[in-house]
């Protein structure tokens, strides 16, 4: 089985592009939705709350482990390396890798929640592949809350996108990084604010075709999957709010579960 952690439910995204690659899969999804979302959590609380998540996903029999959560992804991967003994696949490597082969002149820029960005996990990642790169990054607090809002047609929404894009817009960037699984449900505004010439890449889908790729290159880790096609949603709170967050954010009506965790 394949696990997915989240903070929250911006996960689903990456759930929904695993599930477009690997449709035959079984997969788990856990999103912490009551702790969630971690963007403005101090590092410690952030590793706890992942560590727990994933053995929340390995009690359920889950092989390996994709973080779908940015945040978690750069401010408790190494700790998760050094304590679980299975492919683990965060989302900052897959977009970093990428954004340096596409870039045509190391114009990269990244938007990401208050801390992946103070993080400096993908300049780092992007300047090991690059160090000619010309990484900037902007810190965008506000569109996580604007898109669980369902906010995705306002003016104010596209308001702010413009605001928060305008110092990469201004530094002429020619790739952006969408750092945060919320943010690909704005990509049209974002496109359009940042830039048609401006290519965007999705850590969504970059992290799926991350595991689809290492799938198909490990048969003995692919053997231990199960293929029923079968998918199971467990969030640690639920509300009504929530259920239409995740239909928006999945594409498609999902039946969370509700765990005490």
């Amino acid at each position: 089985m394949i696990g997915i952690l989240d903070s929250g439910i911006g996960g689903l995204t990456v759930a929904r592009a695993l599930s477009d690659r690997l449709p035959d899969y079984n997969m788990v999804f856990f999103g912490d939705t009551a702790r969630g979302p971690y963007g403005s959590k101090s590092a410690e609380i952030v590793t706890d709350c992942t560590l727990r998540g994933i053995d929340f996903l390995l009690n359920r029999g889950s092989e390996i482990i994709v973080i779908a959560c940015n945040t978690a992804s750069c401010l408790a991967g190494e700790r998760v390396t050094e304590r679980f003994d299975i492919p683990i696949f965060e989302a900052v490597t897959p977009a970093a890798e990428l954004s340096v082969e596409i870039s045509e002149k190391s114009g990269i820029g990244v938007i990401g929640t208050r801390a992946v960005i103070d993080s400096g996990a993908y300049e780092k990642k992007i300047r090991e592949l690059d160090p000619r790169a010309r990484v900037c990054s902007a810190a965008c607090p506000l569109l996580v809350p604007l898109v669980e809002e369902g906010w995705l047609r306002k003016p104010e929404t596209r308001m702010i996108v413009k605001k928060y894009l305008h110092p990469l817009k201004v530094r002429q960037i020619d790739t952006l990084i969408m750092g945060c699984t919320h943010y690909p449900i704005l990509k049209k505004i974002i496109q359009r604010k940042i830039g048609k010439r401006v290519s965007l890449i999705d850590s969504s889908t970059t992290v799926a075709e991350k595991v689809r790729q290492f799938l198909e290159q490990h048969p003995e880790t692919d053997d231990l999957l199960g293929k029923e096609g079968e998918t199971e949603f467990f969030v640690s709170d639920l509300t009504e709010h929530l259920k239409k967050a995740a239909k928006v954010t999945f594409g498609r009506n999902v039946l969370l579960k509700r765990i005490e965790h």
